[in-house]
C-alpha cells in the first residue's frame, strides 16, 4: 500500500516501561543475591544471573544517562531464566518473558498512513478506517485530530518534524479532498 502521507505518534509509555524494566530486573538481582546468600552451595545460576541482570542495569542506565533508546528485554530474558531455577516464583518465568517480547511492539511509535482509499493506524493490530467513517482529519500545531464520524475523537501529539506550516496545510488540504470525495461517493452522499 502506498500512503500519501504518513504521521508518526509521540510515544509517551516510553518511560514508564523503562521504570517498569528496570524496577523488576533490581528486584530480581535483589531476589537472586538473597537466594545465594542463604543456599548453603554457591548457585552458579543466581550468580551469573545477577551479574549479567546488573550489567544489563548498569549498560542501560548509562545509555538513559546519553538520552539514547534503551530495552530491558534482555536484562528480563536472563532474569526469567534464572527466576525458573528459583525455589519460589518460578512462574515469573512467563511473565519476564513476555514483558521481555513486548516491549519492542511497546516502544515502537504508532504510525497513521493516509491513502486515497483508507486510513490505517498501524499498532499491534492495524485498524483500517474508510474515509467515510470520518467527519473530519485536522492536523495543526503539533496534534492530529481524527473526528470519526460517530462522534468518537482521536486527538494525539504526533513526533516534531521539521515539518513547516506548508506541509500541514498540504496535508490538510488533502484530508480535506479525501473527506469531500468519499462522503460525496458514498451512496446517499450529496
Amino acid at each position: 500500500m502506498v500512503y500519501q502521507y504518513v504521521v508518526t505518534l509521540k510515544n509517551q509509555n516510553n518511560r514508564y516501561i523503562d521504570i517498569l524494566g528496570l524496577l523488576l530486573s533490581i528486584f530480581s538481582i535483589v531476589c537472586f543475591t538473597l537466594e545465594l546468600l542463604r543456599s548453603p552451595n554457591v548457585s552458579l545460576a543466581y550468580l551469573l544471573g545477577a551479574v549479567a541482570v546488573l550489567g544489563f542495569v548498569v549498560f542501560n542506565l548509562t545509555q538513559q544517562a546519553k538520552k539514547r533508546k534503551v530495552y530491558y528485554s534482555r536484562a528480563l530474558l536472563i532474569a526469567g531464566l534464572v527466576w525458573m531455577k528459583m525455589p519460589y516464583f518460578s512462574w515469573l518465568l512467563f511473565v519476564f518473558v513476555m514483558l521481555a517480547l513486548l516491549e519492542y511492539q511497546a516502544k515502537y511509535a504508532t504510525e497513521i498512513g493516509f491513502s486515497d482509499n483508507e486510513v490505517v493506524i498501524n499498532t499491534l493490530f492495524k485498524k483500517r478506517y474508510l474515509w467515510t467513517q470520518f467527519s473530519n482529519i485536522v492536523l495543526r500545531d503539533g496534534l492530529i485530530t481524527l473526528d470519526f464520524s460517530n462522534n468518537h475523537i482521536l486527538q494525539r501529539e504526533v513526533e516534531d518534524d521539521e515539518d513547516d506550516d506548508a506541509d500541514e496545510d498540504e496535508f490538510n488540504e488533502y484530508c480535506h479532498h479525501q473527506l469531500v470525495k468519499h462522503h460525496n461517493e458514498a451512496p446517499g452522499g450529496s
